[in-house]
């Protein structure tokens, strides 16, 4: 890359402003989903509305993130952690996009209840987002603050998410053979869970993009002991 200080001031004004956009991505990803969820609770078909209108500004972001990240990797060949920060900019961008549409199904299927009568037992929705929105939230932060520790201990938490949604599944289903009538609401929270699960999956993907571009270290398809990374602080 031309090391000019014309060149190299654009360099790094497009790397900052690549970081800034999934960041402002991740805010708006999990803003839809933290309303999505407040619109199912609620019975709040607006909200549910304005979830599903605003999954557009998402997917446009999306579109600019990779433009941007391809722009950099053409025009200035960007080595080491600033090509990690590419490389794992629009991976994460990915995840978010997926992310914001779980959201927006959340929302449909939250419409569909509310077109009936109130059910009770959507509050057990609850708890499994609650976990998802942590697990998200964290994996933002271990991106933002260059965190690994913090990203490599999500896919360890998932699996608590895991296994909520393993007995949310089963208690719902439960539902389904002796609620009568009711069925397709149970059938509209499965669904809803398993959304939440995914949330929770997608979260550790960020986790582990976290990892790559602090360390270098691709955390996919290892065992537990090998996903250790070394400690973020700096002390001998």
């Amino acid at each position: 890359m031309n090391s000019s200080p014309h060149i190299l001031r654009d360099f790094e004004h497009a790397i900052t402003t690549l970081k800034s956009e999934v960041l402002k991505m991740a805010g708006k990803s999990r803003h839809n989903l933290e309303r999505a969820i407040q619109a199912l609770l609620e019975r709040n078909r607006e909200l549910a509305n304005s979830v599903i209108a605003d999954d557009d500004d998402v997917d446009d972001l999306e579109r600019s993130i990779d433009q941007l990240g391809m722009d950099i990797l053409v025009k200035y060949h960007p080595l080491a952690t600033d090509l990690r920060l590419v490389v794992s900019s629009m991976k994460i961008s990915m995840n978010l996009e997926r992310i914001s549409d779980h959201a927006t199904n959340i929302a449909k299927r939250a419409k569909k209840i509310m077109a009936t009568p109130e059910l009770g037992d959507v509050t057990l929705v609850e708890p499994l987002y609650t976990l998802a929105d942590h697990l998200l939230r964290d994996a933002i932060s271990a991106f933002s603050d260059g965190n690994g520790q913090l990203g490599a201990s999500l896919h360890v938490r998932d699996k608590e998410l895991d296994q909520m949604h393993k007995e949310a599944t089963a208690q719902f289903g439960a539902r389904i053979e002796d609620t009568d009538g009711r069925s397709q609401e149970y059938l509209h929270l499965i669904l809803i869970v398993r959304s939440l699960e995914r949330v929770g999956d997608l979260a550790a993907n960020i986790g582990e993009d976290a990892v790559y571009l602090e360390h270098a270290k691709d955390l996919r398809h290892l065992s537990r002991g090998d996903r250790e990374v070394p400690m973020d602080d700096d002390e001998d």
